[in-house]
């Protein structure tokens, strides 16, 4: 079985490039991110095709924002599908209605704290209330936690704070904007290796473009794996 710390994110056009690239990652990787770019090319039907037909771990990424009722029935819904994990907003009243939702099945709510494109300047322009970045990721991780969240989702940087959080015992971190050495940052502000990333705490990281923009993905995929496994 892969090691299920590494999770490819299909940010591709479609359900059909998404399952091609599956198969070429082969048994290289288990779990696979589903985000909001994919909703209209398919992502459901690619959701169900990866669970049901390849055997694989699925990690929905909706990050849901709504009223408490909202959110829940749209949770109850998407747990149908049999999810791994399913992202929402870390407001806690966004997490506990998404908890309720969840209730009695075994997908996985993860809080997400700032986004890993974000940095202070765009706090500012967003109106969020001042201080560092890192100290924004862990207040609203630890009301996320105490909200009932499985997890969270916050950038590599913050991993060593969030793991160090007494309401983090239990709990999963999971963090996107992980380049390996030498990859283009793209539209990603906080980042870190994988290595460094597993190091720093995170259970899970999430990489995208470095796995299915290289030549040979399988390959990208196993340099990363090998990258995590000199790791903690």
């Amino acid at each position: 079985m892969a090691d299920d710390r590494l999770i490819v994110a299909l940010d591709v056009a479609d359900a059909l490039t998404g399952l091609k690239l599956a198969d070429r990652l082969g048994d290289a990787v288990d779990v696979y991110k589903i985000g909001l770019g994919m909703l209209t090319g398919g992502g459901m039907a690619l959701a169900q095709e990866l669970k049901d037909e390849r055997g694989k771990r699925v990690f929905l990424d909706m990050k849901l924002f709504d009223i408490g009722a909202t959110v829940e029935a749209a949770v109850r819904g998407l747990c149908r599908f049999d999810l791994d994990f399913l992202t929402v907003h870390g407001d806690p009243h966004v997490v506990r209605a998404a908890m309720e939702g969840a209730s009695g099945t075994d997908t996985k709510i993860l809080a997400v704290t700032v986004l890993t494109s974000l940095d202070r300047a765009d706090l500012d322009a967003s109106l969020v209330r001042d201080g560092a970045v890192g100290e924004i990721v862990r207040d609203r991780a630890a009301a996320a936690f105490e909200a009932g969240a499985h997890g969270v989702v916050a950038s590599p940087r913050e991993a060593a704070s969030l793991r160090a959080l007494p309401e983090a015992s239990g709990r999963l971190i999971v963090t996107p904007g992980v380049r390996p050495a030498g990859a283009d940052a793209g539209d990603q502000k906080r980042i870190a290796t994988p290595r460094a990333a597993i190091e720093a705490g995170a259970d899970h990281i999430v990489v995208g473009r470095p796995v299915w923009q290289a030549p040979d993905p399988r390959a990208a995929a196993r340099a990363i794996l090998d990258e995590m496994e000199g790791a903690r």
